[in-house]
Parts: structure tokens; sequence; C-alpha cells
């Protein structure tokens, strides 16, 4: 790293908490003018994931913000009239528009490598073909190109798929819309308004402007917090943070250097708090060892751990409330009911919100009805059952 100009800001703990907090759309009154278009900009990013429990991860996000906002009207913001595409950022994420040059850095990239996991065995004719049927018929899904597998296992895709997914890597095609969870393909020319249909930034301007826009979505952060927004490299960030705007502060505890945007720094965060069940995926906990230092809050996904080593759940989704996580919840739905399989507090004075929490989320899936099915403690379900009963009533 280079040398690093002295923060002459020192912020508290909670401050820092509490801009992160404002940042990321949970403190302050809900911009439902904005709605769902106005989270995914304000955010800048909304990571996709195949997992769905009470709704895709993609749909969690704006709901945990604004409400119980409907799932069409969060699909049809997300994919309709050149809003949004999706690519390589955090992971799979859903970006707004306007961000479609600053990623030409990755995409020029990707070009230079010539591959991603797959090689094709003749890349000329297969990307070729792909690119005539786009023409010839408009946006398509990778099954309508030809088919996504090749018959073997289901991570061994056909050329056709790979050739599509090289071209979504390097830009020559674009998806911006997903139809019934597949991605549907189009020319970058019909997809992307003519104002941003250009690759003219250089990389270093690339960084500067994500490194710019993660602090602003993050409010405060560390090196590692900034430059993982976007998946940038820490040498990445370190070559254009001085001119990124971002302010140099020290955050108490951190016991890092820290950088935060002066906008968020030119007024106390202030006003309500939400009560909400978090995605794991939700960008305000996505970076474990950030969500740990600023939350004090240990959380893991365990989908991809074997069942029986499961401390928490399947998908336990963190409670937040009065600025703090205060708990997780894996749920499930059988008809009808909403299903806490597994839940814990970190206080049983939390059971109101968990209760809160669960409701809201229970009528927003249709659910009529939400049971306790375990807990850590006996005292805790029996706290959030008698919770859940009164507000139910």
């Amino acid at each position: 790293m280079t040398s690093l100009p002295q923060p002459s800001l020192s912020l508290s703990a909670d401050e820092a908490r509490r801009i992160a907090l404002r940042a990321q759309g949970f403190l302050g009154a809900p911009d439902r003018k904005g709605g769902v278009r106005g989270v995914l900009r304000h955010l800048g990013a909304v990571q996709l994931d195949t997992i769905s429990v009470l709704a895709r991860s993609h749909e969690l996000i704006p709901y945990a913000r604004l409400g119980a906002v409907g799932r069409s009207t969060v699909e049809q913001a997300y994919w309709s009239q050149s809003h949004a595409f999706e690519y390589w950022s955090h992971a799979a994420c859903i970006l707004p528009i306007e961000e479609w040059p600053h990623f030409a850095f990755r995409r020029r990239a990707r070009r230079a490598r010539g591959h991603r996991w797959h090689v094709l065995q003749d890349k000329d004719r297969s990307t070729g073909a792909v690119l005539d049927r786009l023409r010839a018929d408009g946006p398509l899904t990778s099954t309508e190109l030809g088919g996504a597998k090749n018959g073997g296992e289901w991570f061994e895709w056909s050329e056709t798929k790979i050739a599509v997914e090289w071209l979504l890597d390097t830009g020559e095609v674009v998806c911006a819309e997903r139809r019934g969870w597949k991605r549907v393909y189009d020319l970058p020319e019909r997809a992307v308004p003519d104002a941003l249909l250009h690759d003219d930034l250089d990389d270093r301007e690339c960084l500067r402007r994500l490194v710019a826009l993660a602090g602003r979505s993050l409010g405060v952060g560390t090196r590692a917090d900034i430059a993982d927004y976007h998946r940038l490299r820490g040498d990445e960030f370190d070559s254009v943070v001085a001119e990124s705007g971002l302010v140099p502060v020290t955050v108490e505890g951190w016991g890092k250097p820290a950088w935060a945007d002066p906008e968020a720094l030119a007024s106390v965060p202030r006003g309500r708090h939400r009560t909400t069940l978090l995605s794991p995926f939700d960008s305000l906990v996505w970076d474990r060892p950030r969500t740990e230092r600023i939350f004090g809050f240990t959380h893991r996904l365990e989908a991809y751990v074997p069942k029986p080593q499961r401390i928490h759940g399947y998908f336990a989704m963190p409670l937040l409330s009065g600025g703090r996580l205060l708990g997780r919840v894996d749920p499930g739905r059988e008809g009808g009911t909403l299903v806490a399989r597994q839940l814990s507090l970190t206080s049983p004075k939390a059971a109101g919100a968990m209760a809160e929490a669960l409701w809201e989320a229970a009528r927003w899936v249709g659910c009529e009805e939400v049971r306790v099915d375990r807990a850590t403690t006996a005292r805790e379900a029996e706290a959030v059952t008698a919770e859940l009963r009164a507000r139910g009533a």
C-alpha cells in the first residue's frame, strides 16, 4: 500500500454503525417515491442467488427496506425499460444501467484472458452463431438459443451456453432481463441506452468511480470493505482512493484505516429504524468481517453446510431492529403457515421484534399463521410464541 493521508476526523463505533445503516437504507424514512429502482440505485448492486425460501434474495432486498412491496412490482422494476442489467460485481448482481460504462475494465480483462471456466472448441463459429440468432430473433434465453446443457453433468454446459456466457463476460451481449429465473440475452445496442453504450472510460476511471460508489453505498468502510463491494483488488483500491472523493477517518475499535462518503458525514443520521429479516446476501451483512466489526454479530450462511452440522439452519436470516442485529431465524412455509424452523435471540427482550418481523414477512408472502418449531432455548420459543399470538390476534 502507498502512504495514506492522516485522517482528520474520528468517529465513534456507534456513529459509524448509524452512518452504515443510513447509507444502506435502514435508518430514516424509506424512499417510497423512488421505490425498488431507487433502492437499486442507492445500493449500486443487488446480489442474485438461486436459493428461494420466502422469496429469492433480490426480492428480499427491497422488501427489507420498503416493506411489503408487491413481488411482481419488484421484478418489473428490475427487468423493464432498460433500467438495470446483470453482471459480475460483488457476485452475479443486478446493477443500475448507469453503471454499464464503469465495468468496461472488467469486460476488457475478461476479453484479454480469452476464456472463463470453459474453453470453446471453435470460438468464432460458436459466438458468431449466437450473435446471428440474437440479431435475427431478438432477446433469447440459452434454452431458446439451443440448450444450456450438453447432456452430461449439471455443470457441463453446451457449446452454445459457453459461447453466450463468454459474450456476456466481454459485453458483446447483455442480460437486462430474467424470465422464470433464466437469463435473457440481448445485444447491447438494443438493451443499453445510447448515451451509456460505450467503453470509453479507462481502467483507472472505472475503478475510481466504483470505489466512490461503493463508499457512498457503505457510508463508511475499511479498504477491504470498500474494495469487496464490487470485488476489486486491494491494489486497485489503493491506486484510486486518493482521487475518489472519500474522506479518511478513524473509527473507534476498528483498528484499521477507514474512509467515509463526505455526504454521509454532512449530517447526523436520524430517523426511524426498520425492523425486518435480512437475506444473508443483503449488502448490509454480506461481508462477514464487516458485520462482526459493526454489529458484534457473527453470521454464516449454512445452506452449503451438511445438515447435521448446521447450527442456525439452512437459510438463517438475521433480525435487524433498532439498528442492531438481535437474532436470526431459518424460515419456511407449510401451506398458509410461515414456520420458524430454528430461531435464536441475542436477548429475550428481542422476542417482540422477532414476532413483528415474522408477521410482516408472513403477510408479505401470503401466510395467515406463524409457528415456532424450534429455538435455542425453550424460553426463547415461549417468548416469541407469546408475542406472535399477541400480534396475530
